[in-house]
């Protein structure tokens, strides 16, 4: 337990930098998963081909 109580200005910097921090790991996700679709290199239009034929 502190023994001061936390200024509003630290509340709201505290909140705002949880927003960037999500918004970064979000990001991060986005690009790991573009990634990962790319890498694998599997090429939709021809698998739908071959099933329909």
């Amino acid at each position: 337990m502190s023994l001061r109580k936390s200024h509003e200005l630290h509340q709201r910097r505290f909140s705002r930098n949880l927003g960037v921090g999500l918004t970064l790991a979000a990001f991060i996700v986005l690009i790991f998963g573009l990634t990962i679709v790319k890498v694998s290199g599997t090429d939709f239009n021809r698998a739908m081909q071959e099933v329909q034929n």
